[in-house]
């Protein structure tokens, strides 16, 4: 059985829960303290880090990695396109989701910088960027169309702690914010979500 070693604050680690239950398979979640990490986290990760998925003995980090590894070996509902074309840019979207938004969401998350002004730097660098993926969701009901894919998974986290970050999307972002309560309504992302994460929004 897999086993997902998850943070339940942590949005990388919600990515995770999400596709799981997504998947409807059998898995096992075990929560961590991310401020009283046990000494086999690092062991499993040199980098210290959840999520981490383990199956027997394969031994997996980085959510976006996980996740298309739980993808490729439960295929159903498939959520990596089949197109080798579209699968590649479904990649490219990804990567430039973590360089364009997650790198700020981790400054906002990282209890360590209490320097404000970086804060706020990373506050705007994702609401413009929000702002810039709105016209995309005008007319798609998802990122990649009609269907639900591994671009909403990677995505749906950082969209549930915006009011918990202090982000305020401009009304140009509307569409941003219906595309939201659709993914929020999935009865996936209903069974994903920590307590913790709950109360995130009101």
């Amino acid at each position: 059985m897999m086993v997902l070693y998850s943070g339940t604050t942590c949005p990388f680690s919600q990515r995770c829960r999400f596709v799981l239950f997504e998947k409807g398979m059998d898995f096992e979640i075990r929560d961590i303290d991310l401020y009283n990490k046990p000494e086999d986290i690092a062991v499993m990760n040199p980098y210290g880090q959840v999520p981490i998925l383990v199956e027997r003995d394969l031994i997996l980090y980085e959510s976006n990695i996980i996740n298309e590894y739980i993808d490729e070996r439960f295929p159903h509902p498939q959520l990596m396109p089949a197109d080798p074309i579209m699968r590649a840019r479904t990649r490219l979207f990804l990567y430039n989701f973590e360089k364009e938004l997650f790198v700020h969401v981790s400054t906002l998350e990282n209890r360590g910088i209490s320097d404000e002004k970086q804060r706020d730097a990373a506050r705007t660098s994702i609401r413009d960027r929000l702002a810039q993926l709105a016209p995309l969701l005008v007319k798609n009901k998802f990122m990649l169309g009609e269907d639900f894919s591994m671009l909403d998974v990677a995505i749906a986290p950082l969209l549930w702690r915006l009011e918990h970050y202090g982000i305020e999307l401009p009304k140009s972002a509307a569409p941003i914010q219906k595309y939201a309560e659709r993914l929020f309504s999935r009865p996936a992302y209903i069974e994903a979500l920590t307590p913790s994460e709950k109360v995130m929004r009101r």
